[in-house]
């Protein structure tokens, strides 16, 4: 596995690669290119001096999170074959540089939704949490001023702003389209990408959605492993595989997280490995990585991972603001770096158990 940290990019994160590389047992950042929007494609000369970037901090580019999809390939809209061929000509310049996983995903208008950005906790910290009573008395065309208004003025990841400016727009284009049309949209724009995917060897890796059921009416059809399996089973190709990320279907009490990663055994490219607290029917907040100051066990998320023979990128996500700082939401330094150093310190002792478990088979087949 190799252990990695989203990076929003030079004039977006407060969070600077110098102090990235700062923590133990980091070696590359997860991160894409601001300011191109959905349906376009991106410039090799961008994308250069973003790597070099990056490069020159001591550090890779691991993967990109992510390359937009318009919402005329998610709604088959009349411009779809026009945005699908821009992103396949983003994925060559992506191949070319020698980058090989994209992370995106499919949701209809809203990324991601909670409720709150800053939920007061015991410790003094604060979370992102989600109430669906509260969602329901908002007016989902108000969602972005009442979201950015809560941020602060800092970046909401995923929330694009042109997009969130036709809100009311998006919802009546989305209008009549259910889980059918939208699994429909999503193998169509999946068959058209592969082929460059093999060009470059170019790992898909789709995010679940957030949370695990529907939102404000809109479909969500990333919510749990039957629908996983369907989407990998729909578009065989090994390079056509999942984003696990346990925060996202962790929002489910219902999701076993462990038992999907055995079940997507070879096609998970691409872990968020987070937690979070489950305080009633679709309400919960987000939660240390540590597994008992939530609900999920993340020592059983790790392990299976590293009993799969999953070896690609793991980055921990939506860390607590704690000791003042001041951040994008669910993106401060202090948390996240606390995250993946103890998600290491599971990783090590999974190892050194393993190591000791095959010597001791080995003693025992030697002796025998």
């Amino acid at each position: 596995m190799q252990m990695t940290m989203r990076w929003f990019g030079t004039g977006y994160d407060p969070v600077t690669l110098q102090k990235i590389r700062q923590v133990p047992g980091i070696s590359g950042v997860i991160t894409t290119l601001y300011g191109v929007p959905p349906g376009e494609a991106w410039k090799k000369e961008e994308l250069s001096v973003l790597k070099k970037e990056v490069e020159d901090a001591g550090l890779s580019i691991a993967g990109i999170e992510s390359v937009g999809v318009h919402d005329s390939i998610k709604t088959a809209g009349p411009d779809r074959d026009r945005c699908i061929e821009q992103y396949i000509a983003t994925l060559k310049v992506i191949g070319e540089a020698d980058i090989h996983l994209v992370c995106y995903n499919f949701m209809a208008v809203f990324d991601w939704t909670r409720s709150d950005l800053a939920k007061p906790r015991l410790d003094g910290s604060t979370v992102m949490s989600y109430e669906q009573d509260s969602i329901d008395r908002i007016d989902p065309a108000r969602m972005s001023d009442a979201m950015n208004a809560k941020a602060g003025g800092h970046l909401l990841p995923g929330w694009e702003p042109e997009r969130m400016a036709r809100i009311k727009e998006l919802f009546e284009l989305y209008r009549g389209i259910d889980e059918e049309p939208l699994f429909a949209n999503l193998r169509y724009f999946l068959e058209a990408i592969m082929p460059v995917c093999e060009q470059y060897g170019i790992r898909m890796a789709i995010h679940p959605d957030d949370p695990a059921w529907p939102v404000f009416g809109l479909p969500r059809i990333m919510t749990g492993k039957e629908k996983l399996l369907r989407l990998i089973r729909m578009v065989d190709n090994p390079l056509n595989g999942i984003t696990l990320c346990t925060g996202s279907l962790g929002t489910d009490p219902a999701n076993d997280i462990p038992g999907m990663i055995h079940a997507l055994k070879g096609r998970i490219h691409f872990a968020h490995v987070r937690n979070v607290r489950h305080n009633g029917s679709r309400d919960f907040e987000e939660a240390a990585h540590l597994s008992r100051d939530g609900s999920l066990d993340m020592y059983r998320i790790m392990k299976a991972l590293y009993d799969t023979g999953f070896a690609g990128p793991v980055r921990p996500d939506h860390g607590r603001a704690v000791w003042g700082e001041v951040s994008m939401p669910g993106y401060g330094l202090y948390d996240r770096a606390m995250g993946i150093s103890y998600l290491n310190g599971l990783l090590e002792a999974i190892e050194k158990s393993a190591g000791t478990c095959r010597a001791r088979r080995e003693m025992t087949e030697t002796s025998s």
